[in-house]
């Protein structure tokens, strides 16, 4: 998937693998460079994305589910179709209350979630 920093221009979703980060939230990276990152996260009902904050900018495009996202101190329910902007460092995470999927575009990439993961 890495070539010079960078992900391949074509990328087959049966190709790319998913990372189990817990029983119920994997996540899938779809296409990076060092300016843009675009993932893939499932959630399972009762999946929670931590309460973090990171220097990316992030937009978020809810393609399916039903999520309680919290950003700074608001919170919306938002579903399939909804987006959300979180500017650099806000303070922010959801639960997942009907499972859905959620594509994060981060700029500049999360370097992080390219490191190797210790076993």
């Amino acid at each position: 998937m890495m070539q010079n920093g960078e992900s391949n221009p074509f990328l087959i979703n049966e190709e790319i693998p998913w990372e189990v980060i817990d029983d119920k939230l994997s996540r899938q990276i779809v296409g990076y460079d060092n300016q843009i990152m675009m993932v893939k996260v499932q959630f399972k009902a009762g999946g929670i994305g931590q309460m973090h904050s990171h220097f990316h900018s992030q937009v978020t495009y809810v393609v399916s589910g039903l999520f309680e996202m919290t950003i700074g101190d608001e919170k919306r329910l938002l579903k399939g179709g909804d987006s959300f902007y979180i500017p650099p460092h806000a303070i922010h995470g959801c639960v997942c209350k009907e499972e859905g999927m959620l594509i994060d575009v981060f700029s500049p990439q999360r370097e992080d979630f390219l490191e190797p993961k210790e076993l």
